[in-house]
């Protein structure tokens, strides 16, 4: 893993554990020599995440759309910053430069970023592990959502599996060296072949 992207709240969130959580998993990224892909805000999760691997020596690439950069919230520090035209460029681009994808807690842009990356996968347009730094069991209500998916026949459980969640960044840093993906995803069952 050379660059690894994280999904995350431009907010700072009811618990200081989130901007902590943020601020080692960015020590431990820089430590371990990965880059961090992000969406180049100065503020909130994301603000935290970028400072903690630019004061531990790490390399950042922020990718902001142009209407976010213009009202002044990306952070003047990266390493690099690339400036693109939408929302949708900027998902491309993280998703081009990413060996992998981290979510760390947010709000419905967090879960927008992730669903497409997960939906992606599925589809067999990428091979990259993804997952859940579940802080606080942040993230216990998708997952269990996720089960019922499977239970309500909705989400095959090869791919339910797909969506790594775990409180421990070193854990979860081990199952994305470990990743293998499941098959593409297909249409048909079995029974109907």
């Amino acid at each position: 893993m050379r660059k690894i992207a994280v999904f995350c709240g431009s907010s700072d969130g009811t618990s200081v554990e989130y901007k902590e959580a943020a601020k080692r998993l960015g020590q431990e990224l820089a430590r371990r020599n990965i880059g961090l892909v992000y969406g180049g805000a100065s503020v909130g999760v994301m603000g935290a995440i970028a400072d903690a691997v630019l004061e531990n020596g790490g390399h950042v690439t922020g990718i902001m759309p142009r209407f976010l950069e213009e009202r002044e919230i990306s952070h003047k520090g990266l390493t690099e910053l690339i400036v693109v035209e939408s929302m949708h460029e900027r998902k491309a681009k993280m998703a081009e430069l990413a060996d992998g994808f981290i979510m760390l807690p947010g709000g419905p842009g967090t879960l927008e970023e992730f669903f497409e990356i997960f939906t992606w996968a599925q589809l067999g347009l990428h091979q990259k592990p993804f997952g859940f730094l579940n802080v606080n069991r942040y993230y216990d209500p998708l997952l269990t959502l996720f089960d019922h998916m499977v239970k309500e026949g909705f989400l095959q459980d090869k791919y339910r599996g797909m969506a790594i969640s775990t409180e421990d960044i070193g854990e979860l840093l081990q199952l994305f060296h470990t990743y293998e993906p499941p098959a593409i995803k297909t249409y048909i069952t079995e029974q109907q072949t």
